[in-house]
């Protein structure tokens, strides 16, 4: 077939045919690749982009026509190895059995690809919250992965698949003892990888392996915790499916850290405001529309009633409606996530007024000042609400009082 070379060499050269042959055929697999993902993988995206369907979407997000188009080439030189003369027929064999074998891994991602398809599509169904099959599907790929070990195993030792099934089912027991460890982190890798439990960069904490901080390497056996005090932990990967940890990714990609601090009241001094306070909080810029919204309403319900009957604002609503205010107004307070000013319920250490909100600046450092902004200036306004923070009797305390 490629006489044509050897007329044109000065003298009959098979190593430089060969080489030539196997050039060419190089670059027809590259070309065919080249030729497929610039001319024919656009116009695909686009049908796909304008189609109103699910499938082509996922089609195009999860690379399938990228992954088909991988394949080919090495289709191309499967049957072009043939046409390569002056090479030996075991030589031939070797690089198809190469070839073959890279078309098993393309293949195993292709059908990868497809099954995260269906688990994608499945998951837009109503009924697959109550029946997810995304455990169903992970045993299928372990399968279909096994099966592609197999038949690559056979190939490089050119041996029946069958043959190889019956060899390995002989030593089963003991390859599973002594590589207990290493199949217990396979699994445990592959359920942290799909299930995207951990990536590096996470911040953990695991109180039994004494880890709070950042993930910083993922191997096979173990994953490395580097704690705030530098110090490092090594966990082993399989106890990360075995016990409990919590990710704070989350609060990563939220955009928001919580606040969740309560201030104790002192209950003796809760009462009804005074009408100098009513006047003075009316003036105050925070509290001025509360407060005449309140007394609107109270003057509507207060109608032919009197002394106790009437309804009275009190000092600890008022503050805690303060408190609401000034959050809303501070520029840090996270505005779309979990707003909430409350009272908890009281105990022995005086009556819980709960802030829960969350900060706009998830840095530890930023979110710590933030916060202590925050409560700095609700405990030094506190008794112009006629309020006291509730502290128990300290040693000085009893002093004071034997002095008077």
């Amino acid at each position: 077939m490629f006489d044509w070379l050897i007329k044109l060499m000065p003298y009959e050269n098979k190593l430089l045919v060969v080489f030539l042959v196997s050039l060419i055929v190089l670059l027809a697999a590259v070309l065919i690749y080249f030729m497929a993902t610039t001319l024919i993988l656009p116009l695909l995206e686009k049908i796909a982009k304008r189609s109103k369907t699910k499938l082509d979407d996922e089609l195009i997000k999860n690379k399938i026509f990228t992954k088909l188009f991988k394949v080919i080439p090495f289709l191309f030189i499967y049957y072009a190895v043939n046409v390569i003369p002056y090479i030996d027929e075991s030589i031939k064999s070797s690089l198809k059995k190469i070839t073959v074998i890279a078309i098993i891994v393309l293949a195993l991602r292709l059908i990868f690809a497809f099954i995260a398809i269906v688990n994608s599509i499945y998951t837009e169904f109503g009924y697959s919250k109550g029946r997810p099959i995304k455990g169903y599907l992970q045993l299928l790929k372990i399968f279909l992965t096994i099966i592609a070990g197999i038949c690559i195993i056979s190939l490089m030792l050119d041996q029946s698949p069958t043959g190889l099934l019956t060899g390995i089912g002989g030593l089963t027991a003991v390859l599973l003892l002594i590589f207990k460890d290493t199949i217990l982190s396979l699994v445990a890798s592959i359920q942290i990888s799909s299930n995207k439990m951990l990536q590096v960069g996470d911040w953990i904490e695991m109180p039994a392996f004494g880890a709070d901080g950042d993930v910083i390497d993922i191997a096979l056996h173990t994953v490395k915790v580097q704690n705030w005090d530098k110090t490092l932990v090594t966990i082993p990967t399989s106890k990360l499916v075995d016990s409990s940890f919590k990710n704070w990714r989350g609060m990563t990609e939220s955009g928001g850290r919580r606040i969740k601090r309560s201030i104790n009241i002192d209950v003796n001094t809760i009462r009804f405001l005074t009408e100098d306070e009513v006047a003075k909080f009316t003036n105050l810029e925070l509290l001025k529309d509360y407060m005449i919204a309140k007394k609107e309403d109270l003057e509507k319900e207060n109608t032919n009633k009197e002394g106790f009957n009437k309804r009275m604002l009190t000092n600890i609503g008022t503050f805690r409606a303060y408190t609401a205010n000034y959050l809303k107004a501070h520029p840090k307070i996270h505005d779309n996530m979990t707003f909430i000013v409350r009272q908890l319920e009281p105990t022995s250490e005086g009556l819980p007024l709960q802030i829960y909100v969350f900060v706009n600046d998830i840095a530890w450092a930023n979110y710590e000042g933030i916060q202590s902004d925050i409560f700095d200036h609700l405990f030094s306004i506190i008794p112009e609400f006629g309020l006291r923070v509730f502290q128990k009797a300290s040693g000085n305390d009893f002093m004071q009082l034997n002095k008077s």
